[in-house]
Parts: C-alpha cells; structure tokens; sequence
C-alpha cells in the first residue's frame, strides 16, 4: 500500500493544487488587470438609467466594477448585490431591491450571496490545509486518512458555496433579462468554481483509495500477503490434536 501512495498521493497533490489555483483566481479576480483576474466576474449586465449605477455592472468576489472589471468600488468583504447602484433607486429592477444593503438589496440575494461568499473562504481554508496533509500522504494510509479527511470537508464548503454563488447570478441574469436589460455570466468564473470543485473532488477520492487496505488487509515485508489480523498459533493446535488423541486412546484403554 505505501507504493501505491507512492503513485496516489502526488497524483491526488497535482489535481488539489489545481483546485486552488483555480480558487484564488475566483477570490482575486478583479483586484487587477492582468489577465485573467481582469476578465473574471460573476455577472455581467447593464444597468443604465439605474440611479447611481454604471453602464454596465460587474460583479466580482470583492469588487464591483465596471466593463472590463474597471472603476472598481472600495473592496469589501460579501459587498451587497446592490451596491452597484444607489439605495432605493429607480429604473432597477423590482426583484433585485430591497431594505438590505442600504436599501439596495433584496433580502434574498442579500444573504444568498452573503452565504456563499463566507463558505469560499472556508473552502479555501481547509483546501490549503488538506494540500500540506497530502504530504504525509505519501507515506501511507493514516496519511491518506488525514488528507482524505480535510479535503472531504472542503469539497463541502466548496459544493455549497459553488450552489449559492450558481443559484443567485444564475436567477439575477434572468431578472436582467425579463426587466428588457442585456446580462450574461461570467465564463470565467463559472468555469473556475465548477473546475475547482471537480479537481477538489477528484483530489478526495484519490486520497480514499489511498486509505484502502489490500483484500486480505495488508502486505507482508517480504511482497507476500498477509493477514493484519491475529494469527492462530500452529503449536497450539498441534498440542490440541495430541492431547485429544492421547485423551481418546486413554478412555480405550480403560474401556
């Protein structure tokens, strides 16, 4: 089993660090213009004719920018949806409003995307700790059990925050769409959420085959199989059977 962690592991290292490279794109996009930071945002959609709104509107993971991921606003942590224009604004569509946000954001995407903006870093956070684990994984199941570990429970945080950021600018582009204004989804940062969530996922089934056991439970030093289990003493046996036999010739001799 250590030589096939020996395969696994590094296998299982390569396919994590692209996860996460992935994920820093998406948490770094926009913060600047080099490619392809510059062309990584949720949503794209035009909001001219909103009070206080660009022309057109990008969402991105700390910014909200213009085209192009310019004339960015401050960076902050989940900026409300509705920070792209001003509160309680006119022409915007009714569905994307709200109380939430200085009255720019509705309760929904308020919190939806609130939500999913926390569980990326958590995702993050316990991929780059599963990565450092993949290491001991090299040298065996217990490691493998460590990284495999870690990184299931990224793949959850992943696999939430992948849903929410899907479920509201897939929702939001069709708000865009039926209020009569052009919006479209980011490729980019489509492509690297659910690109990162299956290098994550491939990553974590490596790390689980890493921890089975061959069928009979191990491998002997010397190549053979062997049993991990307790090995019943041959001697043992063997002074059972002639203690049972010398036991049966005494009662025939006495009969």
């Amino acid at each position: 089993m250590a030589r096939l962690n020996a395969y696994l592991a590094p296998l299982s290292l390569l396919f994590l660090a692209g996860s996460l490279v992935m994920l820093w794109f998406i948490i770094l996009s926009a913060v600047t213009t080099t490619t392809p930071l510059n062309q990584t945002y949720f949503l794209s959609a035009r909001t001219d004719g909103i009070t206080g709104a660009r022309s057109v509107t990008q969402w991105a993971y700390f910014y909200i920018c213009g085209e192009g991921n310019t004339d960015c606003s401050r960076a902050a942590p989940a900026p409300p949806l509705g920070w792209a224009w001003s509160g309680n604004p006119s022409n915007a569509p009714p569905e994307l409003v709200g109380t939430h946000g200085g009255d720019t954001t509705s309760f929904y995407y308020y919190y939806m995307w609130r939500f999913g903006w926390v569980f990326y870093l958590i995702a993050l956070v316990f991929s780059v700790l599963a990565f450092f684990c993949g290491f001991v994984a090299c040298f065996g199941r217990l490691g493998s059990a460590i990284a495999g570990l870690t990184a299931l429970v990224a793949l959850f945080f992943h696999t939430i925050a992948t849903s929410l950021m899907t479920a509201v600018f897939v929702r939001m582009r069709n708000v865009f769409l039926a209020n009569g204004r052009d919006a479209s989804l980011g490729r980019y940062a489509f492509g690297f959420s659910w690109g990162s969530w299956t290098a994550l996922l491939i990553a974590t089934v490596l790390f689980c085959i890493g921890i089975r056991g061959s069928g009979d439970g191990g491998y002997s030093s010397g190549g053979g199989r062997r049993r991990w289990g307790r090995q019943r003493s041959v001697r043992s046996r063997r002074s059972y059977d002639l203690n049972g036999t010398n036991g049966r010739r005494v009662k025939e001799d006495y009969a």
